[in-house]
């Protein structure tokens, strides 16, 4: 049976912990997760099955999910895997519709015809921005290349629910909470390195 590393903390450390790994920045996260073959990677499902991987890594929620799983419970989730059904690396068609899907290996951030329709969808409300790009990986992940319709829809209920930024973003969260610290950088290193250092404690 898998030890949780964090049970060797009470409960005011574990809540102190899980909420500090808020302020590790990527590279320490990815870090972390090599020592302890917990995956980041994004693998796509190929047409006869297989997995491959991709350039992509998951996002930085995504990870830290997995680090406080892995710190709870002692054993690792799967890695992020799009289903074929929702993967292309077909160029986007040069006009594009609202009927047409948005796939894995489309999404570009650049494309102007892309970009043109999803804000004429929204009634030029749209930004490519972090809720965009979790969105997509949201339909992607469960097997689905929504349509430009669908995902400009799902877009603006995200856009509308998104009133505070996510826990993971610690330096906009600190803010939001007026939180002003002049110095959020070195507070940062700190935080971070107490983290790394605790982590290193209960986790062999």
């Amino acid at each position: 049976m898998a030890v949780a590393p964090i049970s060797k903390l009470v409960s005011e450390e574990r809540r102190a912990l899980f909420e500090d790994l808020n302020y590790l920045n990527t590279a320490e996260i990815q870090s972390f997760c090599k020592r302890h073959a917990i995956p980041y990677t994004i693998v796509v499902e190929t047409p006869d099955g297989r997995r491959k991987k991709t350039a992509d890594n998951d996002r930085k929620g995504v990870m830290l999910e997995r680090v406080r799983h892995y710190l709870e419970t002692g054993t690792i989730l799967p890695e992020t895997c799009f289903p074929a059904a929702a993967v292309c690396f077909d160029p986007l068609p040069g006009k594009l519709t609202p009927d047409d899907r948005l796939f894995y290996g489309q999404y570009d951030k650049a494309n102007p015809a892309m970009i043109a329709l999803l804000k004429q969808l929204t009634d030029g409300r749209f930004e490519n921005g972090a809720i965009a790009r979790i969105l997509a990986r949201k339909f992607w992940t469960n097997g689905e290349a929504p349509t430009f319709r669908q995902f400009a829809s799902a877009w603006l209920g995200e856009r509308e629910e998104h009133t505070a930024p996510n826990a993971e973003w610690a330096f906009l969260s600190d803010r939001a909470r007026g939180d002003t610290t002049p110095d959020w950088k070195k507070r940062r290193a700190a935080k971070a390195a107490a983290v790394l250092k605790l982590l290193d404690e209960i986790v062999r």
